[in-house]
């Protein structure tokens, strides 16, 4: 990977993915009925959580369970979304042979069908993370968050499309496998088998949740299903914006590096480590705070061991950034303000042609710095 020796030389890089896969080898031996008991409860509260809110709504004419109500079909969601859906697809408990934990059989309470999504972030994002032109979450295929994506002045509107695709996060994570910007650019054909199977099963599933949320629940609360109309649309308004914060957070505040694909050819094991210490940040918060982002504030640890349960984020996170530290690598974290304020600013600034900068040379011109200020 070019650049890397700039900090490393190649023994080192090696010895450093050694140590991750000690990590790694370490927890997957450790893995056990308390991980099963865990995501367990979680599934026992998000279901109670939903019921809650469901039954809460029904009283909806009476402003305390109206919000209460919301609250806890909110929480819900985002549980379903974050900590069970995102983590059981991921197959971090296909370990336990558990046909509800299998990342083959579970379906989420969102928008994107679960085949597609396996696909696009599982394979696709997770093993060409950061890599320009060939993972597609790098600004979702309409925003230039990269000072390498050419700027046109379709990107004036960055702030407009980031504020849409935070409200409608779910939508635009379904379409978002649908690669509509390869299909104007002429990369891919509408008729691609590949697209119209995604097309074939996003259908129905997008039927489905309108369904469920917008008439059918209405529907059973009567009089009330105006109430419940807006209730259920406020509780996915609530996911889609705390989705939309954490991943972005994760993935695009100061300091996270981008690639090219010739940096990364014939990427070594620890090469790959390397990229995605390189490539992430972590946002700090409450134990609470971490189970209901998914343990994607612990982006990092994520990145580096996407198919371990999530909940053992937060156990190796220190012995994560004691190894960065010992070979002289960035651990990039801080609070959620912190993190939403620096994606925002790079959302505005990368709205306008970007000024060239010549790189000063030094520890952190590893990869490329997606946070060049545009001018």
């Amino acid at each position: 990977m070019t650049g890397l020796q700039d900090r490393l030389t190649p023994e080192q890089i090696e010895e450093f993915g050694r140590e991750m896969d000690a990590i790694r080898q370490r927890i997957v031996a450790d893995l056990g009925q308390d991980d099963v008991d865990y995501i367990s409860n979680v599934i026992r509260t998000q279901r109670g959580l939903e019921v809650a809110g469901r039954a809460l709504l029904f009283a909806g004419f009476f402003p305390p369970a109206w919000l209460a109500g919301v609250g806890a079909l909110s929480l819900a969601k985002i549980l379903d979304n974050m900590e069970i859906g995102h983590n059981v697809m991921h197959g971090q408990y296909d370990w336990t042979r558990v046909p509800e934990l299998s990342s083959r059989q579970f379906e989420w309470d969102t928008m994107a069908p679960a085949e597609n999504w396996r696909h696009s972030h599982n394979y696709i994002h997770h093993t060409f993370t950061n890599v320009l032109g060939k993972d597609r979450d790098i600004g979702y295929g309409i925003l230039r968050i990269d000072p390498a994506q050419k700027w046109h002045p379709y990107y004036l509107g960055n702030p407009v499309y980031a504020t849409l695709l935070a409200l409608l996060f779910q939508w635009g994570v379904m379409l978002h496998d649908l690669e509509f910007d390869r299909v104007v650019r002429g990369e891919r054909k509408w008729s691609d088998p590949e697209l119209k199977a995604m097309r074939a099963r996003m259908v129905p599933k997008a039927a489905r949740q309108v369904t469920k949320d917008y008439v059918l629940f209405p529907l059973l609360t009567g009089p009330l299903a105006p109430l419940t109309f807006l209730g259920n649309a406020t509780a996915n308004l609530t996911r889609n914006l705390w989705a939309f914060a954490i991943i972005f957070c994760g993935h695009f505040p100061a300091d996270v590096k981008s690639f090219t694909e010739e940096e990364t050819a014939d990427e070594t094991r620890g090469q790959w480590y390397l990229r995605q210490i390189l490539g992430s940040a972590n946002i700090t918060g409450s134990p609470l705070f971490h189970i209901l982002s998914g343990n994607l504030s612990h982006q990092i640890e994520h990145h580096l061991f996407p198919d371990i349960p999530a909940r053992r984020y937060p156990g190796i996170a220190a012995e994560v950034r004691a190894v960065c530290e010992k070979y002289g690598l960035p651990y990039h974290t801080g609070p959620l303000h912190k993190q939403l304020w620096s994606v925002a600013k790079k959302i505005v600034g990368f709205a306008l042609p970007s000024r060239p900068r010549r790189a000063e040379p030094g520890p952190d011109t590893l990869g490329r710095d997606n946070d060049r200020a545009a001018a």
